[in-house]
């Protein structure tokens, strides 16, 4: 969407004007690449969400792969397909029961409405949508930051759960103690209304860490 893109460049300016260590993040990363998934609705992306939690993206992807294989002529099982299945039944697919409890409750409430078909969700907030999709059991605030982020493509969501957003921020700020929610306010208030695009670059500041460090234990 070139919309989408325009944003993403503005919010570039934006966080390099509001930031000095930012504005050395982008210079080292490059253009934001973020790329939702438009054409995903929030019951897909939830359940995609839960085979993911974890796991090694190689395990979840096998299971999701088995999943979209039980249900032959469709890319991705309908609400009413899953909630056809029990529990149980949907355990040798690999997910864990506490797993295949909560898809069907993701399954459950798209078909009554609580998950949102994706114009519904897009006329909600970001706080709304938390409120209502966390009612879901085995649903918390980081899944649904998640899909905000890479399935609606919401620019303002700062996910401060997340390990990766967490690892990055005590990087680019050289925070020695354990970081929490506490490290965020002062640090990426100033970033809305693109915290979203924050977070995306100290993922890939966390990313290129790991693999400088992979590198050298390799050596």
């Amino acid at each position: 969407m070139r919309s989408f893109q325009i944003s993403l460049r503005k919010a570039e300016k934006h966080l390099a004007a509001a930031d000095a260590k930012m504005a050395r993040l982008i210079d080292t990363h490059g253009k934001c690449a973020l790329a939702p998934y438009w054409d995903r609705s929030p019951y897909e992306s939830l359940v995609r969400a839960v085979a993911y939690q974890q796991l090694h993206a190689t395990a979840a992807q096998a299971i999701l792969g088995r999943l979209v294989a039980r249900f032959t002529g469709q890319p991705f099982p309908a609400p009413a397909d899953i909630v056809a299945l029990s529990a149980e039944e949907l355990r040798p697919l690999g997910f864990s029961l506490a797993k295949a409890t909560t898809i069907r409750g993701i399954a459950e409430g798209a078909l009554s409405g609580v998950v949102p078909a994706r114009a519904a969700a897009e006329a909600l907030s970001d706080e709304e949508l938390i409120d209502r999709l966390t009612s879901l059991r085995g649903i918390g605030r980081w899944t649904v930051e998640m899909l905000l982020i890479f399935t609606l493509g919401r620019l303002d969501v700062m996910p401060i759960d997340d390990f990766g957003v967490r690892a990055g921020l005590a990087a680019v700020y050289r925070i020695r103690d354990k970081v929490t929610k506490h490290h965020f306010p002062r640090r990426t208030d100033r970033w809305a209304p693109y915290r979203s695009i924050g977070a995306w670059y100290l993922w890939r500041e966390a990313d290129r860490l790991k693999a400088a460090a992979k590198k050298k234990a390799a050596v």
